[in-house]
């Protein structure tokens, strides 16, 4: 009769057991592998609004993926944020080429242009 009872309670308290570990795997995981296959889903579509929108623009030289501004040409692109400065960095090849850093803070283009003359030394 104990065994009975014990057989049964042990039944009793096996979906209470279960529904504890289904806890920790949301806790610990589960939950973030299901966010993860819907952040693709939504990187999808807001690419895909970008390209639609990109394409509606009329642009007839060079549209800037970041700003969506049409320019000259891409070292004519402005910085995404307002905050930033724009650092021209030329190019050694070409004399009308360039490629363009943005940056933010109180050095402004004197860390790049540092940098740049260290490397062609």
């Amino acid at each position: 009769m104990q065994f009975r009872n014990l057989a049964f309670l042990l039944v009793a308290c096996l979906p209470l057991a279960n529904a504890q570990f289904n806890f920790f795997d949301h806790m610990f995981g589960h939950p973030q592998q299901q966010q993860k296959q819907q952040q693709p889903q939504q990187q999808q579509s807001s690419d895909s609004q970008w390209m639609a929108y990109s394409e509606a623009l009329s642009c007839s030289q060079y549209l800037c993926q970041d700003t969506l501004a049409c320019v000259k040409r891409p070292a004519d692109c402005p910085c995404p944020n307002t905050e930033d400065t724009k650092c021209t960095v030329p190019d050694a090849l070409e004399t009308d080429a360039a490629t363009v850093v943005c940056v933010r803070g109180v050095e402004g283009c004197t860390l790049i242009e540092r940098l740049m003359h260290s490397y062609s030394t």
